[in-house]
């Protein structure tokens, strides 16, 4: 027997809402209850963001109806987030959150409360919203894009606040691997109305599929329907006018329900990138390279040889140093000690995703043909603007419009426009994920699997990272850094406890009062998350040496070197990184199995 039905806290019915002549929502029904944890999906324009706007109450619909359970608290994290006040704060209170809470979520995500609002970096500026809303104790919590900007740590954080919130959420997110984390229902906006799955975002994918395949079964029974009617109506219809109207009228709007699909059809995602011709076989050589910046260092005798091919992701918290050792990489700024070597025939394309060169009053016309004119050099021949832009799903009448009207993944769309016209072999990406949809990220995660080029990816989306890249540097904030074969899981995996909170912002000079809380009884054993990690360890130290000894073998072959370079040199470093993986792994080990011994021998 089912469970009753909860009565939603938060809901909307028969919602209708056109933006001029474009209909955004025809009829769209959502309900939230207590506790639910769900994920909008939807490609960009959808209009995601502006139903997050309804539901808080912040826009209202032209038809339908908004319903909020008595004493319902909202709190909305919208895409782009104001910070208002003197400190963060006066931020954090300024909806009503108690000062003591405010405090101690704020320092939970890392900042400190009596830092001024001036001059916030994006990271900071997220945390700080996301902290005023989880202060707030809200009902409901309604979240746009909540891991723009947040380094993978502050990611993580936000994953375990939300798991110790008693609210219901609905969010807007690319970030796949923090969806599977969090969410346990599905809305997704589709053709102006929204599907519903009970299951949680690692389900989606499946669902979505079979309904897209449903849709092309109708409107293939669809076509064959009117196909038939047509032939009726070729065959005399008049003679017969009176005692057949209401089937010629049937086709009639079988005919308008087939011209509102095709409307509706989005095109296939056309992007494409074009190499410049190859390189040579070393891109990028670092020997020991140090970098400070007063009394700060950003990164201390790091070496690292990129290949050819090679697919490199920069990893670690905001203000690490990750854009730094990009343009330490690139010969854009030189080091205080070491040096670097750039290969030969090096054409680099650049994807900088903090959009300052996007003004808002520019066109995307503008933006695609900075020099005037209407065509896009791309790849070395010419394109009308409005055909180019249609490769990557913008309209004729969006060419013309202000990039102010445009979407956060549209403007992100529009950015890899611009820069993929341009042909290349090393490709530089900063958070090319940020606000794009599940679909164009599809497309873009296969183009930069087939690109023949050189990839160095800066990103804090853990799912993107562990489907590309070949090799993963990981900055600590204090200087460190670790180079790891494999993507983002393989570099945790092999440096357990690389990255600390300290990394993600100074500590407040002053913390937030503790909350009371009864002494903690006497540990008798080892925690669950310490019994987890010496069953890892004990993983790593069985699986170590078979993974050196393989090592050591291909390196004993006298003529590898002479045949092959670059796989000694791949094989070499392999080998360093698993020896002192094995090294740590056996004396962390030593300690929690001292640890264990000395809690039972106490017992």
């Amino acid at each position: 027997m089912r469970p009753a039905a909860r009565a939603p806290i938060l809901a909307l019915k028969d919602v209708r809402l056109a933006d001029g002549p474009v209909m955004l929502f025809d009829g769209v029904d959502l309900a939230l209850e207590a506790g639910v944890r769900a994920c909008l999906v939807g490609r960009n324009g959808a209009g995601k963001s502006t139903l997050l706007r309804i539901l808080a109450g912040h826009a209202a619909p032209d038809a339908g109806e908004r319903t909020l359970g008595p004493a319902t608290r909202i709190s909305f994290v919208p895409q782009e987030p104001a910070i208002e006040g003197a400190t963060l704060l006066d931020h954090a209170t300024a909806g009503g959150a108690a000062a003591h809470r405010a405090e101690a979520t704020l320092t939970d995500f890392g900042l400190d409360p009596a830092k001024s609002t001036q001059g916030l970096s994006g990271g900071e500026i997220r945390r700080a919203a996301l902290a005023r809303a989880f202060a707030e104790d809200p009902d409901v919590l309604l979240l746009d894009e909540p891991t723009n900007h947040l380094d993978i740590l502050a990611i993580e954080i936000l994953e375990a606040e939300l798991a110790d919130c008693r609210a219901a959420a609905l969010i807007v997110s690319h970030d796949r691997a923090f969806l599977e984390r969090v969410t346990r229902r599905c809305f997704w906006l589709e053709q102006r109305a929204v599907r519903r799955l009970d299951k949680g975002f690692g389900a989606f994918d499946d669902w979505a599929e079979k309904i897209q395949a449903q849709a092309a079964e109708e409107a293939r029974r669809l076509d064959k329907a009117i196909e038939r009617e047509q032939h009726w109506l070729a065959r005399g219809v008049t003679a017969r006018r009176a005692r057949n109207e209401g089937r010629r009228r049937k086709l009639m709007a079988m005919r308008d329900e087939r011209a509102e699909r095709l409307r509706e059809v989005r095109g296939a995602l056309s992007m494409g990138v074009a190499s410049s011709g190859m390189s040579g076989q070393r891109v990028i050589e670092a020997k020991a390279i140090t970098k400070a910046f007063g009394e700060k260092t950003v990164l201390k005798a790091f070496s690292t040889r990129i290949l050819r091919g090679d697919r490199v992701a920069v990893v670690g918290p905001n203000g690490a140093g990750k854009t730094t050792l990009v343009k330490l990489l690139l010969g854009e700024l030189a080091p205080d000690a070491g040096e670097v070597k750039l290969g030969t025939n090096l054409t680099v394309a650049y994807i900088d995703q903090s959009r300052s060169v996007l003004s808002p009053e520019m066109t995307l016309k503008d933006v695609l043909t900075p020099q005037g004119g209407d065509q896009v050099l791309v790849r070395g021949q010419p394109k009308h603007v409005a055909a180019y832009a249609k490769e990557f799903l913008f309209t004729d009448a969006q060419v013309r419009q202000p990039v102010k009207s445009l979407s956060g993944g549209e403007r992100n769309r529009l950015l890899l426009a611009r820069a993929l016209a341009q042909p290349s072999n090393v490709m530089v990406l900063d958070e090319p994920t940020n606000d794009l949809d599940m679909e164009t990220l599809d497309v873009l995660e296969d183009l930069l699997a087939d690109y023949d080029g050189t990839l160095i990816l800066v990103s804090h989306d853990r799912d993107f990272i562990d489907r590309l890249a070949t090799s993963t540097i990981g900055l600590d904030g204090t200087g460190r850094a670790v180079e790891t074969p494999g993507g983002w899981q393989d570099f945790m995996r092999q440096n357990p406890g690389f990255f600390g909170r300290p990394a993600l912002a100074s500590p407040p000079a002053k913390a937030a009062a503790p909350k009371p809380a009864a002494p903690p009884a006497a540990a008798t054993k080892l925690s669950n998350k310490e019994q987890r990690r010496l069953a890892e360890l004990d993983g790593l130290i069985h699986d170590l040496p078979g993974k050196i000894a393989t090592l050591e073998k291909a390196l004993a072959d006298p003529e590898l070197y002479s045949r092959d370079p670059a796989a000694f040199d791949r094989f070499s470093r392999a080998l360093d990184v698993a020896q002192g993986q094995l090294a740590a792994a056996e004396e962390e080990w030593l300690e929690l199995e001292a640890r264990r011994e000395a809690l039972e021998a106490g017992r």
